[in-house]
Order: C-alpha cells, then sequence, then structure tokens
C-alpha cells in the first residue's frame, strides 16, 4: 500500500494532514479548518475525499468539516463525541481507524484541550502520528479546556513511541518554538542548528514538518524537562519548588506563556 501524506496549507500556519492513495485517488484530511483549501486541492489533483479525523474541537481544525460533508456526501467523519461535528465514527482512546487497510490506534493525549486524539497510523511497519495541537516542533500546545497535568502526561505517552516515528502537527510553529528553547538551554547545537534550517524553510514557504520524535528529543524543551541545562534554564528564569518532571514541565508552559 503506498499512501502519501501531504500537508494542505490553511489560515496562516495551520497544516490538514492529507492522506493520499494514488492507486484510488482516494483522500483522507485531518482537521480540516477550512473547507476551500482542501476543496481546491482535491479538485486540482482529482482526488475524492473519502473520510475527515479530528483531532479536537477548536474551530481552526473542525470549521471546515460541514462544508466538506456537503460537498462529499459519502465522507466518512470520525470524531470524538466532543469534538462538535456531526461524525460517523466515534472515537477514544483505544479506538481503531482504517486508511485503505492501514490501522491507525486512537490515543488520548489531552492537555491542550480535553478529550484531544491523535492518530499513530502504521503504514508498511513505519509509524506516522497526527498530534494536533498536543505537541508542536520544539514545543507544546497551549492549555485551554484540558490540564497541565494530562499534558504532561501526554508528553510521557508520546514520547514512548519508536524514535523513527514521524510526527505531524498542526501548526507552522517550528521556529518561535526554537526561539523560546534557546531561551532555556543557549548552548544547544541541535536547536541551534534546527533553528537556522527552520527559519531557511519558513522564508521559502516550505514546511518544517514532519519531524522524527529522535529529533524532538534532542530540540523539544519539553521532552526535555528531565535535563540538568533545561532544569539549571528554568531557574534562572523561575523560581520552582522541586525539579521533579511535571514541575519542571509546569514551569517551562508557563514561561512559554509568557514569551
Amino acid at each position: 500500500m503506498s499512501i502519501r501524506i501531504h500537508p494542505i496549507k490553511a489560515f496562516n500556519d495551520n497544516y490538514i494532514w492529507t492522506l493520499i492513495n494514488d492507486g484510488n485517488k482516494q483522500a483522507i484530511v485531518i482537521d480540516p479548518g477550512q473547507a476551500q483549501p482542501v476543496i481546491d486541492y482535491l479538485d486540482s489533483h482529482d482526488l475524492e475525499l473519502t473520510s475527515i479525523w479530528t483531532t479536537h474541537h477548536h474551530h481552526d481544525h473542525t470549521g471546515g468539516v460541514a462544508e466538506l460533508q456537503e460537498s462529499y456526501p459519502m465522507t466518512h467523519v470520525v470524531a470524538h463525541s466532543d469534538h462538535t461535528v456531526d461524525q460517523d465514527q466515534t472515537i477514544k482512546d483505544g479506538s481503531t481507524v482504517s486508511a485503505w487497510g492501514c490501522a491507525a490506534q486512537v490515543w488520548d493525549v489531552s492537555g491542550h484541550t480535553a478529550s484531544h486524539m491523535a492518530y499513530i497510523l502504521d503504514i508498511d511497519g513505519n509509524k506516522h502520528c497526527f498530534c494536533g495541537d498536543t505537541l508542536f516542533s520544539a514545543g507544546c500546545g497551549r492549555v485551554f479546556t484540558g490540564t497541565i497535568e494530562q499534558l504532561h502526561d501526554s508528553f510521557k505517552r508520546l514520547n514512548g513511541l519508536s524514535s523513527q516515528t514521524l510526527l505531524y502537527p498542526a501548526h507552522e510553529y517550528t521556529a518561535n518554538n526554537l526561539r523560546f528553547g534557546l531561551s532555556i538551554e543557549p548552548d544547544n547545537e541541535a536547536m541551534q542548528q534546527a533553528l537556522i534550517r527552520a527559519e531557511e524553510k519558513n522564508a521559502h514557504g516550505t514546511p518544517t514538518l514532519p519531524v522524527t520524535l529522535e529529533h524532538e528529543r534532542m530540540v523539544n524543551v519539553f521532552l526535555r524537562m528531565q535535563e540538568p541545562s533545561v532544569i539549571e534554564g528554568v531557574k534562572a528564569k523561575k523560581n520552582i519548588e522541586d525539579d521533579k518532571s511535571l514541575t519542571v514541565f509546569a514551569a517551562l508552559r508557563e514561561l512559554k506563556d509568557n514569551f
């Protein structure tokens, strides 16, 4: 099975990740906050939309669902019951969805919101994780209707994936996240190099995503909260009660909120 994965750009910095089966000219889209960019892409590539998957309820991830359902009446919508869409398949942690015979496991990775789902798609033994707004390259989502404890636990869970897992966040936030990371770990050479590459890609309108989990472990301070250099960087900016993982993670998120 050959499945291509393509980002359709929406709004200022959203990516609507699109799974494409060239064999049957079908497509699945994830988090279509806008319908028109999806319709334009499908029309220009002669593709039929067969399914929509959502990660959470925010409008920039679900706003195009209803219009796409009208435009493609056979579309199968996969969503949690809290995602405020008219879904055909209701998912929760542990559910399985299919992309032309390839299985995707559904994980609850709440924190940014409650009921935030991720899809871990296995294509020929390679894992692809569509993580919405939970994990960004070099960053993490702001806490809205979830809790910092949930977000911390979700990061621990995602960090348990294999190192070569490809991560597909839903926003182009990489460069700004790396600048924040360097405010915590200024001597992190992997971050320094990643920022140079991200700024070059941004200048050319090229996505910085996807990224491997192995890469994120080197450049994402929210996965590095037990590294001495990160703990030292946090303490230089904020008083914390202890060095526990959750304490450092929460302090990092608060510092990022005000960055």
